[in-house]
């Protein structure tokens, strides 16, 4: 099957605080949908506030896949997550609705888009043991052996790191070289809504959020989290949560965190825009900002395919 015959599939990312959310949830306003999470951090069941994750009344009104379907022990990988996504697709579409994949995490888009891959067998026991030696590295230091061991992934957020010194070390190959060869035939064809308010919008509503999430309570829900979670467990690299571990261990003062999140998720939100300005050129792409006038309306000429797209 080539990219022309592949069946559509509505697709609505951007970076993380941008209103992908809001623009879903008005979609279920045009027609019966159901979102397909393509967020890596929304996977996780307990890990709520921090990852703004649907609430419960949001799940109610428009059914959700992807959203808490693991343990926080658990690994997910691109592959793995593309291939349930399959089945996300066709259980939405069994049901009668339309679905809309979801989310910033432009690897989990690629994988289902196309660019998916055979991860090599790796032994257990290694895997686990380096993990432990990588779970405190700096991020910095993380991307300095990214770009001696595979530097294509250099520019990546860190589990995508990790992930990329894990193979290299532990198969002697490069995840760039494995995408490159084991690419297979595209099952879905993106559309995209591309949400962005622009930098100097994006960092207000990130503080904005922060400051939310911080007053929703996440402090508490980290204290619960550290109860019953191991501190290696794979949910902990959720944006953020680092920081509200070492408030909570009287390592930061509540605003030392506070601006330490911030921070993080402002750079986080850097490399999405990059990533999605550089990943999806050539391809159907319609950008919005949610907050602009008439956005409302162009949101629903996209949802209809009746705009004419723009290439971002």
């Amino acid at each position: 099957m080539d990219a022309s015959s592949a069946p559509v599939v509505r697709v609505i990312c951007g970076p993380t605080a941008a209103g992908k959310s809001f623009a879903a949830l008005e979609c279920a306003r045009f027609a019966d949908v159901a979102i397909v999470s393509a967020d890596s951090r929304q996977l996780y069941r307990g890990f709520d506030i921090g990852t703004a994750k649907p609430s419960a009344a949001e799940q109610a009104a428009v059914p959700h896949f992807g959203v808490d379907v693991l343990e926080p022990t658990a690994r997910a990988s691109a592959a793995w997550w593309a291939a349930e996504a399959d089945g996300w697709i066709a259980a939405a579409s069994a049901q009668g609705r339309i679905p809309l994949v979801v989310g910033g995490t432009g690897l989990y888009l690629r994988a289902l888009f196309g660019d998916l891959f055979d991860e090599p067998p790796m032994d257990a026991a290694a895997r686990r043991a380096l993990e432990v030696e990588l779970a405190p590295v700096p991020v910095a230091e993380l991307r300095r052996r990214v770009e001696a061991l595979d530097p294509p992934r250099a520019h990546l957020g860190r589990t995508q790191l990790l992930r990329a010194i894990e193979v290299a070390t532990l198969t002697g190959r490069r995840v760039s070289e494995l995408h490159a060869e084991r690419r297979t035939p595209p099952r879905w064809r993106a559309r995209y809504l591309v949400v962005d308010p622009g930098v100097d919008a994006l960092r207000v509503l990130i503080e904005r959020r922060t400051r939310a999430m911080f007053e929703a309570g996440w402090a508490d829900e980290v204290r619960q989290l550290m109860r019953d979670v191991p501190e290696d467990a794979p949910a902990w690299n959720a944006s953020g949560y680092g920081a509200v571990r070492a408030m909570v261990r009287d390592e930061l003062t509540a605003d030392e965190a506070m601006q330490r999140v911030i921070i993080g998720t402002r750079q986080y939100a850097k490399r999405q825009r990059t990533w999605f300005r550089h990943q999806l050129g050539g391809a159907d792409v319609t950008p919005l900002d949610v907050r602009a006038s008439g956005a409302i309306a162009a949101l629903e000429r996209w949802f209809d395919g009746t705009d004419e797209g723009a290439r971002a």
